[in-house]
């Protein structure tokens, strides 16, 4: 064969073969879909293993790489920051969400996570749709799709809350929606649209909120195989308004005269979501394109069930079962819709919670009742005595103090001296671990490991001013449960990716909350968000 022939052939081999590769090398899934469960502790995974439907959260583990040793790497561990993280692969010390609500020093102001006074409800007469992504400081991984794509990828966010729908789906969504209980329907704000497209429209329309709370609430199963719960009649348990007692039947058809917020606190709410959820993909032909789309849902009964009755109730127990019942269904419609293995999934927790802290005492185990208005209160009455000032606290939540500025700068206080009394009054009260000025954190005689998530949590204008680091096992309530704490109760999460390509697997290695946004980064070939400190799981990629 002639040289020059030979050398032409080996050419345009060599071109096809490195565009071949090249093809591959930007390959992507048809859909990402990114799961967050609120208020799941990371061994929800294993507590109910065994009463799993083969195709749910069992699915996830089998087929999917699961860190099983995944972290939240700052304070406080609540709904808002957690979404965030998850989705900036940052800490409220970059990323601003420092609470569901908070406090604006310079303004003297509270503002909702995702509260936004300047856009206005799609989709019902409310005031429950005055909110968007705007109190975000960085970007998300559904932004940083967008981005790459020239903003032709479409991004969802679905939730019953609003911050669980808006965080995740970032500032550059095509739409976020949440649940708005005077009307029982899907909203969003003009942030996004101006009009509830047709398809929410008729998925509203459809009442799915009354259908279901009108069947009113039972077990799964026979109450008696709830091995795993303490016995549905408990005193830890907080009851429904109206009920005699916080056990089974939960008569729901008598709770919706006035409006549908108990959907939040029973696993129809959860049921729910996925409703909206197929519809989103149905109708917005997700994952049915040339681009690769991203779905974000959460999972907010999750949080509303926990709260009112604690980790050990039968309700929850239940409340998973039901959720893993609705996943395996979703994953199937997923398989018929998108085709197996052309989506990716991820499944995670934006915190846990701790048991109920007078069933620990009754138990013999260390734990107590923490008190912090009575100690907000304490506070104020020793500060205006001394500085002629009164309510220079404002606020005490999660475990942290929020002063008055405005009024300490008219009154030209001594900020430090403020924060030196209230820390000296705060060390010697019962269940304090340490007392911390969160400004000098890094100079604090505490764990390194505790330090370090007071920094990252620690944002100089929305932030509180002082943290109080509890005893384990120490919370505010004396029925159900609480979270924001540290402690691997409030800060231990899962974190399961399967699909489109990922490895088979696991690993016990420490991993972080922030690390999963640039997992999907390196998934999806696109930059990481422009806050995240995280790094990517190799491990758990093809």
């Amino acid at each position: 064969m002639n040289r020059t022939i030979l050398f032409v052939l080996l050419l345009i081999s060599s071109i096809g073969f490195a565009q071949q590769q090249t093809a591959e090398k930007l390959a992507r899934p048809k859909l990402v879909v990114g799961i967050m469960v609120d208020q799941m502790r990371w061994d929800y995974l294993y507590r109910y293993y065994d009463r799993y439907q083969p195709n749910g959260l069992k699915r996830l583990l089998k087929d999917g790489f699961s860190c099983e040793n995944t972290l939240i790497d700052y304070i406080p561990t609540v709904t808002g920051i957690g979404h965030s993280a998850v989705y900036t692969g940052s800490v409220p010390a970059i990323h601003g969400i420092t609470a569901n609500d908070f406090y604006i020093k310079a303004t003297g102001q509270y503002i909702n996570c995702v509260g936004d006074s300047t856009v206005q409800t799609v989709g019902s007469p409310s005031k429950a749709g005055k909110a968007s992504p705007r109190n975000l400081l960085a970007t998300t991984i559904t932004d940083e799709l967008k981005l790459a794509t020239n903003f032709r990828a479409k991004v969802i966010g679905i939730a019953l809350k609003d911050r669980g729908a808006i965080l995740p789906a970032g500032h550059l969504a095509d739409a976020a929606y949440w649940f708005d209980d005077a009307s029982g329907n899907m909203i969003t704000s003009d942030y996004y649209m101006n009009e509830l497209p047709k398809w929410v429209r008729e998925f509203n329309a459809r009442k799915l909120p009354e259908k279901y709370l009108k069947q009113d609430w039972n077990t799964l199963y026979d109450l008696s195989s709830y091995t795993q719960s303490l016995p549905d009649d408990n005193p830890y348990e907080a009851k429904f308004s109206g009920q005699k007692t916080p056990t089974f039947p939960v008569r729901t058809s008598e709770m919706i005269e006035k409006d549908f917020n108990v959907l939040r606190e029973t696993p129809f709410g959860n049921t729910y979501t996925f409703d909206m959820a197929k519809a989103a993909v149905e109708n917005e032909k997700l994952g049915q394109g040339a681009l690769t789309d991203f779905l974000t849902l959460s999972f907010s009964a999750t949080d509303g069930v926990g709260h009112q009755f604690g980790i050990n109730a039968v309700e929850v127990e239940d409340t998973y079962l039901r959720l893993d019942k609705d996943m395996a269904s979703f994953l199937g419609f997923l398989d018929n819709k998108i085709g197996k293995g052309n989506y990716t999934v991820f499944l995670t927790a934006d915190h846990g919670a701790g048991h109920n802290s007078r069933l620990l005492m009754d138990r013999k185990v260390p734990a107590g009742i923490w008190r912090e208005v009575e100690l907000m209160n304490e506070m104020n009455a020793l500060l205006e005595k001394k500085y002629h000032a009164a309510k220079l606290v404002v606020r005490f939540r999660a475990s942290q103090i929020y002063f008055n500025h405005p009024l300490i700068l008219k009154n030209n206080l001594d900020l430090d001296s403020i924060k030196n009394d209230c820390i000296r009054f705060l060390k010697p009260v019962p269940g304090v671990a340490f007392v911390v000025d969160m400004e000098r954190a890094g100079e604090a005689t505490l764990p390194e490991e505790i330090k370090t998530r007071i920094i990252n949590g620690y944002n100089p204008y929305r932030s509180g001013v002082i943290q109080v680091i509890l005893q384990p096992g120490w919370q505010g309530l004396t029925l159900g449960t609480g979270h924001s704490a540290w402690n691997p109760y409030d800060a231990h999460i899962p974190a399961v990716f399967m699909g489109w390509g990922i490895k088979q697997g696991r690993t016990v290695r420490e991993t972080h909350i922030t690390d999963i946004a640039p997992t999907i980064a390196s998934l999806l070939r696109v930059q990481m968000p422009n806050g995240s400190i995280g790094k990517a799981i190799p491990e758990a990629l093809k």
